[in-house]
């Protein structure tokens, strides 16, 4: 990165800090893609004394002694697990000759954990300094057979055995450094590591991987410059949409954010388009399983609260959605009640939130003839044209491929239904809004439109609580506010059927712009 030129966001004052507040061995769990393996790279960089890579860079004006350990990495990211142990075994005996030859040593045991504790052993006798291990995607393999029974077990197994090797090693050991998704609980996979130090909800690790506010606009000022000038854009205008869209992620109980780092690059690199970049290189299948395994609300996944012991109850016999959807990115914090120790937790972004809400149509619609896609492009579609009808059908469709188990009567749970259709689909939607003359169920705007939502729920068949919405929007004058924008107004009265759990009858007309 530094001989070609490349933009890198210096992280390295983060890394002086850990590796010099206290030996030991240290975990840290962030999404995919991440830049989780760079971290690791540049950690292996700094136990090697490569001095010459860091310069410049702020570890270069701090107090560390460059000495060269040995450092150990094993990288299981590749490999495809699910074709059995012994892929798994193969990753883990390439990873240990690569680095025994560069040592210049030869493996000794015959099985992975024996060669293990000999490499670490012969490599701080050969250097005279003890060695650093640092394990990339410790739970790739896990992840990868989370639904394959016996074969998972069996993962499990020889990963719990070959870990093990870590404590019993600790005298030989400077510096330990695990990365994954996940954090399972000591009793699958860490039980031999009790010392281990996770690093995961720590302020001071909060931006150790991502990009701040602060990096982007500098470290990518010329990007920023270029799509700029593409565009037509304004700056305010086009920083605030980046926010929007890749920005949202936050590691700790201090309010700093952070860009998904993969998003952003591929962001610049397309020439500025706004695209599902992370979100596209990996399906969530399992994630959508476990959310109907566990009978989960789909439609309220937005403000879920759990505690800090939440975060740590990773059993791969018993896994929970929350805390998995978390660690994996698809929910961040957003915010924490330092009285209670709760945690709020929402989707991060606007990538995130509207392929979710696909991902989970698609799951939910797999018996019916259409996509989530299609929908999703109906019901857009429908609102960019002031198709008030089409869009009705679209909500219509959504509301029909819902469980009925999970499909409640109130008018509260349909207005919240809509409004997270809307943001999860990408729209600018607001519900409960205040205004002087009371309170809107949901508004959603586009560039040419400002549609008024008024929801009410119909408990007999003769009911036509439409008309009662509708009259609500004009005595309450829900509209005054957004006459004389220029946008054409529509004021819609939706009454939903108890008995069809959908909407029943509706009314919409246009009010004066």
């Amino acid at each position: 990165m530094r001989e070609g030129n490349y933009v890198y966001a210096d992280k390295t004052a983060c890394i002086h800090q850990l590796i010099t507040g206290s030996e030991g061995a240290f975990f840290l769990s962030r999404p995919r893609r991440f830049g989780k393996s760079l971290l690791c790279s540049t950690l292996g960089a700094v136990f090697e004394g490569r001095r010459k890579l860091f310069n410049g860079l702020a570890i270069d004006s701090l107090e560390w002694e460059w000495k060269k350990h040995p450092v150990i990495r094993i990288d299981l990211n590749p490999g495809n697990y699910a074709g059995g142990i012994e892929i798994l075994k193969e990753t883990i005996r390439n990873d240990l000759e690569n680095s025994a030859t560069a040592f210049g040593l030869n493996l000794r045991g015959d099985i992975a954990s024996s060669q293990f504790i000999n490499l670490i052993r012969d490599a701080h006798l050969k250097y005279g300094e003890r060695a650093a291990i640092i394990i990339d995607e410790y739970d790739k393999p896990l992840l990868s057979t989370i639904d394959m029974g016996d074969l998972r077990e069996e993962i499990r197994m020889e990963l719990k055995g070959f870990y093990s090797a870590i404590k019993s090693a600790d005298p030989h050991l400077k510096f330990v450094f695990l990365t994954g998704v996940t954090k399972f609980s000591h009793v699958s996979i860490f039980s031999d590591l009790n010392h281990l130090i996770d690093l995961t909800l720590d302020p001071d690790y909060a931006s150790i991987c991502g990009i701040t506010q602060e990096e982007l606009e500098t470290g990518f000022a010329p990007e920023i410059e270029s799509v700029l000038e593409k565009s037509g854009k304004g700056r305010k205008e086009y920083l605030e949409e980046l926010r929007r869209f890749y920005n949202g992620y936050r590691f700790s109980e201090e309010p700093l954010r952070v860009y998904n780092p993969f998003g952003l690059l591929k962001h610049f690199r397309k020439d500025g388009k706004f695209l599902s970049y992370w979100y596209d290189t990996g399906t969530p299948t399992f994630l959508i399983k476990l959310l109907a395994s566990q009978n989960i609300n789909i439609l309220n996944l937005s403000d879920m609260q759990v505690g800090e012991n939440d975060f740590h109850k990773y059993d791969i016999e018993n896994m929970r959605a929350q805390p998995i959807l978390y660690q994996s990115g698809y929910l961040t914090i957003k915010d924490y009640d330092e009285e209670f120790g709760l945690y709020t937790l929402d989707f991060p972004n606007a990538e995130v939130r509207s392929c979710f809400a696909n991902s989970l149509l698609d799951h939910y619609m797999e018996s019916s003839d259409e996509t989530a896609g299609s929908l999703s492009t109906a019901l857009s579609q429908a609102l960019l044209k002031g198709d008030i009808e089409g869009a009705i059908n679209a909500l219509r469709r959504f509301f029909a491929a819902i469980p009925y188990d999970i499909i409640k009567e109130s008018e509260n749970y349909y207005e919240t239904a809509v409004h997270l259709i809307f943001t999860m689909l990408g729209f600018k939607c607001r519900s409960e809004v205040r205004i002087a003359a009371g309170r809107i169920d949901t508004l959603v705007e586009t560039k040419s439109f400002v549609y008024c939502f008024e929801f009410k729920v119909n408990k007999t068949a003769t009911e036509q609580n439409s008309e009662k919405a509708l009259a609500q929007i004009d005595s309450k004058k829900y509209l005054l506010p957004w006459e004389g924008s220029g946008k054409r107004l529509f004021k819609i009265g939706v009454a939903f059927d108890r008995d069809k759990r959908n909407i029943g009858d509706w009314k919409a007309a246009e009010a004066s712009g």
